[in-house]
């Protein structure tokens, strides 16, 4: 089972999608942080899961349509540990940075 770390910086992409969730009133927006994160969870077991990004990154892929993210992540298979680096909606054009 290989370690997951969060980047610091995916609080401030939950916080964002928490905003964005609560300017259209969707019902119940921590259900949905909390499905991104057992979605992520799956890396534990499957670091190679994700689709190839630039820069040996990789992207997993979560839902879809209104409920649909991606998370932007790292696997170090010499340390075997993922490093998520940012979610953001699968609406939105790329990652905060990118």
């Amino acid at each position: 089972m290989s370690r997951l770390e969060l980047a610091p910086e995916v609080s401030n992409d939950f916080s964002r999608i928490l905003d964005h969730l609560a300017h259209y009133e969707v019902e119940n927006p921590a259900a949905r942080i909390r499905e991104i994160v057992e979605a992520i969870s799956v890396l534990e077991y499957n670091p190679l899961i994700g689709r190839p990004a630039r820069g040996d990154k990789r992207e997993l892929v979560i839902g879809r349509r209104s409920h649909g993210y991606v998370a932007l992540y790292r696997y170090l298979p010499e340390v075997d540990t993922v490093f998520v680096l940012a979610v953001r909606s699968q609406r939105e054009l790329g990652f905060v940075d990118d």
